[in-house]
């Protein structure tokens, strides 16, 4: 699996520029996010990952892999819902995969395309698609295109992390976490990164 080529660069940056992320950079000296490069199985585990705990999501992806073997459109597609629902995914997420798995077997999703798009242009193709919001559009950018400036504002685990070191413990607003993370910029995928782990036992990987 590869790592963001920028990521010791951006380490070291937001190191000098916010206290709290240095200490928790420090924490994890040999962790990194990682790429499978595996674009379906990225949209896959986001999906999964929708509104639910990373342990709980962990655990489903396990088993999904253990059915159908390599996360690819086909393997997916072969699958029978009942199978996939013993798997723990519900009959939604179950139609939000195969949407996804059809929209990449149908040429609409092209991922040699992408590296020429911006960050925006790729969320709304992927937000077009029925089962994909922002949250998991961002996912994709941060964990498989490993965009180095993406900041979740509407994930949970980002919030309460910032609340927790920046605000005591007080639930801020995407408008004061936005003010927070200006100085992060350009790597505030690395400090999402570096809050989400602080929270994990492991890392999170879509």
């Amino acid at each position: 699996m590869a790592y963001p080529p920028y990521w010791f660069e951006a380490s070291e940056y937001l190191a000098d520029r916010d206290l709290i992320l240095s200490n928790l950079i420090v924490s994890y000296p040999n962790e990194t996010m990682t790429n499978a490069q595996n674009p379906f199985s990225t949209l896959v585990r986001a999906i999964i990952g929708q509104q639910i705990s990373v342990k709980a999501a962990t655990a489903i992806s396990s088993r999904l892999e253990s059915l159908i073997g390599i996360v690819s459109t086909k393997h997916y597609l072969a699958a029978g819902e009942e199978e996939l629902r013993q798997c723990g995914l519900s009959r939604p997420k179950i139609r939000y995969i195969t949407n996804v798995a059809n929209a990449f077997e149908e040429g609409l999703l092209i991922p040699a395309l992408w590296v020429e798009m911006s960050d925006e242009e790729i969320e709304k193709q992927l937000t077009s698609i029925s089962g994909i919001g922002m949250w998991t559009a961002q996912m994709f950018l941060i964990f498989h295109l490993h965009r180095p400036d993406i900041l979740p504002l509407s994930d949970i685990g980002l919030l309460k992390a910032v609340a927790k070191y920046y605000a005591s413990g007080k639930q801020l607003t995407k408008t004061e976490v936005l003010e927070i993370a200006c100085v992060w910029k350009p790597y505030r995928t690395v400090a999402t990164w570096y809050l989400w782990r602080s929270l994990d036992p492991l890392p999170v990987q879509y």
